[in-house]
């Protein structure tokens, strides 16, 4: 089958253009598989998702409620527990619309979404610390910003929350794939340290101010994955492998196939070759050779002929 082929071929290239973790330390990686930007690309969501200020909020809710917006421990505790119910629930509806919306469109909309929560947070609690104000308009910027602590873990729990774990797995090469993923896994939980270590000395020195670092870089996610992120919705594995072969632009947001949401037209065209060079199918060849002579801008005559 036209798949197998696929499979076959894939593991082919990957012996012959294999790179031993020696030679990837070095910085020598296999001529046409991108090993390294691979690697790289599966390793920078771990990193983003935990950078999004997540845990800020995810270990220390309560203390962020009490410390920064002036609740009491009882009601802090409390809104952190809803908070969990409704991340559990939203997280839900990435799982049935990850193929539908892409694996890019998650990331983008969601890391918007997060800035614009964190940009609204760090303006209601600079009030909510503002001396000039009566504790009573206090009260009221403490309690907006309430409402987007909880709609901060909407958009993560659709976008970020599930993506960063699957997008290594399918980005990483053949002979990558597992080393790629557990490197993604290190790199999530080293910086998911960082993050919880940083955080209560953060909160007690800079106040409001802290919550721009993490504004920032929500912000800045939206142009990296733009930039950088090849879709790999509606892709077979072999599919994300030759695009790397054909040395895909680094920047794929000039490549139309690279950010499609479904499978591009090439792939499904390319599969059915194979399917037709198995089969001995005379039609799908002859139109096949037509449409490339059409690519070619050869005469009409030979392309009628080619039919």
């Amino acid at each position: 089958q036209a798949q197998s082929r696929d499979i076959q071929w894939a593991v082919v290239h990957e012996r012959e253009n294999a790179v031993p973790w020696s030679d990837l330390l070095r910085g020598r990686v296999g001529a046409g598989t991108s090993v390294l930007r691979r690697l790289l690309l599966g390793i920078g969501t771990q990193a983003m998702q935990q950078l999004s200020g997540i845990n800020v909020t995810s270990y220390y809710l309560p203390t962020v409620l009490i410390s920064s917006v002036g609740l009491d421990n009882r009601t802090a505790r409390l809104l952190a527990a809803c908070n969990s119910v409704s991340y559990f629930l939203f997280s839900l509806i990435g799982i049935p619309n990850v193929e539908k919306w892409g694996r890019r469109k998650m990331m983008m909309y969601a890391a918007f979404g997060q800035f614009v929560c964190y940009a609204v947070i760090t303006i209601c609690i600079r009030y909510t610390e503002y001396p000039g104000l009566s504790p009573a308009t206090q009260s009221q910027w403490a309690k907006a910003s309430i409402a987007f602590f909880f709609l901060y873990y909407v958009f993560f729990g659709i976008g970020w929350q599930g993506v960063p774990w699957l997008y290594p797995t399918e980005i990483n090469s053949l002979s990558m794939r597992t080393k790629g993923a557990a490197l993604g896994t290190a790199t999530n939980w080293i910086v998911n340290f960082a993050v919880v270590e940083v955080t209560p000395p953060g909160i007690a020195s800079l106040g409001w101010r802290f919550y721009i670092i993490w504004t920032v870089l929500n912000l800045s996610f939206v142009p990296v994955v733009y930039l950088f992120y090849p879709e790999t919705a509606g892709r077979t594995l072999e599919d994300v492998d030759r695009f790397f072969a054909d040395n895909g632009d680094v920047f794929v947001f000039r490549d139309p196939d690279a950010t499609a949401s479904t499978r591009p037209a090439k792939y499904v065209a390319r599969e059915e070759m194979l399917v037709a060079e198995r089969d001995g199918d005379e039609d799908v060849l002859r139109r096949r050779g037509a449409r490339e002579k059409i690519a070619k801008g050869e005469s009409d005559e030979e392309m009628a002929f080619g039919e």
